[in-house]
């Protein structure tokens, strides 16, 4: 059987969806043919004790780079090529094939014979910028497949590659474990606790960047405000965007009808999400393209508990859901497409009930972390 290193930058404990993609992915291996090497979260006793932790409590072996950047620098690819004999490893997953990927050729040489990269929602980026677009085809050339999220980012990155490389391209996008999210998640205990339990609630949960959108659900609320009345926007999660976003509410008079969480420990999202009537997250594409929404899994997440969910358009987040079945995907930064799909899911419980339904239905049956990591030994 093939042992497996993992070459990530990206890796729990350090906070992220890619992060959060890998160690469940990782999880569902087998340990006793796993190896992965990563960077270190943070520096300090704080971070350094956080990590040691974290890599106690895990059933494989973790070895971490003293930088808390991993790039292919010559140290960090003799280190891996080391790492790969030590253990006697022949397969290697790059957690992120932009930049990690370029240490393809060494790995090679030192007797890896499968070399699988995954790519997110920035090797599109890449694949726009002349210079990085050669390091994505350099990439491509070295290892022996290419994953992609979605049928955006599958066709902004094999434009970067030879056709040939572009071919072996195979779709794995990060799953969702419908045993923690569901409908029973725990959402009228947070609803009690933040006193709304008797008002129709629109959620977020995203970081808060100008990306995701929450601006426009602000935008939105004036509208949606003046057919539900008693309308709440729950918005959960920390970020840099959180002082623009309340200044936007007092702003535009909706302050009393928007409240904050702030960060929420990931074993309080799936009663977060739980917390809502619909969950909303108009994303938009920004910087002529380079910040894009790779897949967006919190529509898929929020289908598993029960929500119906409305889009944004950027990248692939519209693969995430099914177009008037799970919800509905609006045009990013436009606060009154989101107003009108929102209000109507609002006013209409059973037309919510019907998308909430449909949608778990779907993560169940494409979703699934364990179907996702059975392709991934496919691969591997």
């Amino acid at each position: 059987m093939h042992k497996t290193l993992i070459v990530t930058n990206d890796f729990p404990p350090r906070p992220g969806g890619i992060q959060a993609f890998l160690h469940n992915m990782a999880l569902r291996l087998d340990p006793e043919q796993l190896v992965v090497y990563a960077s270190t979260w943070k520096r300090g006793r704080e971070g350094m004790e956080a990590t040691a932790a974290f890599d106690e409590e895990q059933p494989f072996k973790v070895v971490r780079d003293r930088t808390t950047m991993l790039l292919p620098t010559p140290r960090v690819t003799r280190r891996a090529t080391a790492l790969l004999r030590e253990h006697g490893c022949t397969s290697v997953w790059f957690g992120a094939a932009a930049p990690l990927g370029l240490m393809g050729g060494a790995l090679r040489k030192a007797g890896a014979t499968r070399l699988v990269a995954t790519t997110h929602g920035h090797e599109a980026g890449w694949a726009q910028l002349p210079g990085s677009r050669q390091l994505l085809r350099r990439i491509g050339e070295s290892t022996d497949t290419i994953t992609y999220l979605g049928e955006y980012t599958r066709s902004r990155i094999a434009a970067a590659l030879t056709p040939e490389a572009a071919a072996r391209m195979v779709q794995l996008p990060p799953g969702v474990d419908e045993k923690t999210f569901h409908p029973g998640s725990g959402g009228a205990e947070v609803r009690e606790r933040l006193g709304l339990s008797e008002r129709p609630v629109v959620v977020c949960v995203s970081r808060l960047v100008p990306r995701k959108g929450q601006d426009t659900l602000i935008e939105a609320m004036p509208l949606i405000l003046a057919k539900v009345p008693d309308a709440v926007l729950l918005i959960v999660g920390g970020g840099p965007y959180e002082k623009e976003l309340r200044k936007l509410a007092a702003e535009t008079g909706v302050a009393d009808s928007v409240r904050f969480t702030g960060a929420v420990p990931w074993g309080e999202l799936p009663a977060h999400y739980g917390a809502g009537d619909v969950f909303a997250m108009p994303c938009r594409t920004r910087r002529g393209g380079l910040d894009v929404e790779g897949l967006g899994i919190v529509y898929l997440e929020a289908s598993a508990t029960g929500l119906p969910v409305v889009s944004g358009d950027s990248g692939g987040a519209p693969d995430a859901v099914l177009d008037g079945e799970t919800g509905w995907v609006v045009r990013g930064g436009s606060p009154e497409e989101s107003a009108d799909r929102i209000t109507s899911l609002l006013l209409d419980p059973a037309l919510r009930s019907r998308m909430g339904e449909r949608g778990r239905a779907w993560v169940e049956e494409k979703w699934r972390w364990d179907l996702l990591a059975e392709r991934l030994e496919e691969l591997l």
